[in-house]
């Protein structure tokens, strides 16, 4: 079967970073959630730069439990999860991408950054009509923040240098599915050069 042919959209007018849980449980081995992402992390420095610069919006997702009911089927088939109370430093953004005062940190439960959160509203009210979508993982929490940001009828670009995964393979078989049907996948630089 070919290819879905496609039209390459890139950002609109009023873009938005949004990074998906770029938080110390996912960028420190130590955790089990986690994995060495010294790389994800750098690249999304150099986005917040630009964005910053330029005062566009930035939002942050973390993954937080506040009882036992949330996400209770998520939960029970990775069972990791159990490390993101309130409580713990492990929801807390990677250091390295401090939030500035202004920028939201959006709690979620699950995968998708907009999946029962105020996202949507907030980029609303700012006049968003795009996204560049980074951060971890690829496979799971990215990539369903990207598929419904095209749902919800935003231009979606992933940054490929801005995204990580624990496992390889589901990082470049995501990314060309994404790049397929739902964003433009693109390196770090023609992102850039978009701001």
């Amino acid at each position: 079967m070919p290819d879905l042919e496609r039209a390459s959209q890139g950002l609109g007018q009023h873009p938005a970073l949004v990074l998906v849980d770029i938080i110390k449980g996912f960028t420190d081995p130590d955790c089990p959630l986690g994995s060495a992402a010294d790389d994800v992390v750098e690249a999304n420095r150099k986005l917040l730069v630009a964005f910053r610069s330029k005062g566009l919006p930035v939002f942050f997702t973390t993954v937080v439990y506040h009882n036992d009911q949330q996400a209770r089927v998520f939960r029970d088939r990775v069972p990791a999860l159990e490390l993101l109370p309130p409580d713990s430093h492990w929801i807390e953004v990677d250091p390295r991408l401090e939030p500035l005062a202004g920028e939201r940190i959006v709690e979620k439960q699950w995968a998708s950054g907009f999946f029962k959160t105020d996202l949507d509203e907030s980029l609303r009210e700012l006049g968003v009509d795009s996204l560049v979508v980074t951060g971890l993982t690829t496979s799971g929490c990215v990539r369903a923040t990207a598929v419904d940001g095209l749902q919800y009828d935003y231009k979606v670009v992933v940054p490929v240098e801005a995204v990580g995964d624990r496992n390889p393979d589901a990082h470049r078989a995501n990314l060309f599915d994404l790049n397929a049907k739902y964003a433009d996948v693109l390196d770090l630089d023609t992102v850039l050069n978009y701001i």
